[in-house]
């Protein structure tokens, strides 16, 4: 499945649809490293405040996401764990959380990347979205999980009825012929479940105790055995792997030094 190049409305033209059904006043974009004011490495639009742009850059660079979205995108400081925070209009950038959940309209659910997967949820009424930062430490440890939890405690659902309501979005990330990872990795998501096995392949140089993993496969799975039936988005082909695709999407494994690009979801 290929990536759609624009967005409807008014959004950027190198920013992505995500390509679901969203819910009655809910909306969704995901960011490119296009269009930006950074320059070299960062080049050029870079959100990352942490990753050693010039602050200018990133100050203006965040200033025109926030008038695309037409909402108040909350950067936080994302950690590769699990925790979840509520976010409002009053949220200050940088709360530590790789989770996030909101009720109020204009305030964006944002998660910045540069090879993490992003995720994007919407229950089905509208009433509430979350979205999650899903490298493999915080997906072996529960991210998906605790984001899902946040948004069923919004609803005041239990979280099998949550799922059942609930769509998500896989954004942007490395993809399964680019994501080597070693045996520790592989032993982490099969302890939980024996079935992740199936999203892990040989490498291909035969080197011993390494592994090409799917990220989003593993997400995928995880939704699932929550009761999630509705998942979209990144399907594993090279069209959405930020290491395959330079021009679109930064990525830190590729180049070491790199900006981020970001998944939001908000209410209008």
């Amino acid at each position: 499945m290929s990536l759609p190049d624009t967005l409807t409305g008014s959004l950027p033209e190198a920013w992505i649809e995500p390509d679901w059904h969203l819910p009655v006043g809910v909306r969704a974009a995901c960011s490119t490293r296009r269009g930006g004011q950074s320059t070299g490495a960062y080049d050029s639009l870079n959100l990352g405040d942490h990753v050693g742009d010039d602050p200018v850059a990133v100050h203006a660079n965040r200033a025109q996401a926030q008038r695309a979205l037409g909402a108040r995108p909350v950067f936080m400081q994302q950690v590769h764990g699990a925790q979840a925070a509520r976010l409002s209009a009053a949220t200050p950038d940088g709360v530590t959380a790789d989770a996030c959940v909101t009720t109020e309209r204009g305030v964006a659910c944002t998660i910045m990347v540069a090879d993490c997967l992003p995720l994007l949820f919407a229950h089905d009424s509208g009433q509430a979205v979350a979205a999650a930062h899903a490298g493999w430490r915080g997906l072996a440890g529960g991210v998906i999980e605790s984001a899902l939890s946040a948004l069923a405690r919004e609803m005041g659902q239990p979280v099998g009825l949550a799922a059942a309501r609930t769509r998500v979005w896989l954004g942007p990330c490395i993809g399964p012929r680019a994501f080597e990872v070693g045996d520790e990795v592989k032993a982490a998501f099969e302890a939980d479940d024996a079935g992740a096995s199936a999203c892990f392949a040989p490498h291909a140089a035969g080197a011993a105790g390494k592994w090409l993993g799917d990220l989003q496969g593993l997400a995928r799975q995880r939704l699932s055995a929550l009761g999630v039936a509705s998942v979209h988005g990144n399907d594993g082909s090279d069209d959405w792997c930020t290491v395959r695709q330079a021009s679109r999407f930064f990525s830190h494994r590729r180049d070491r030094v790199s900006g981020r690009f970001a998944a939001f979801i908000w209410r209008d």
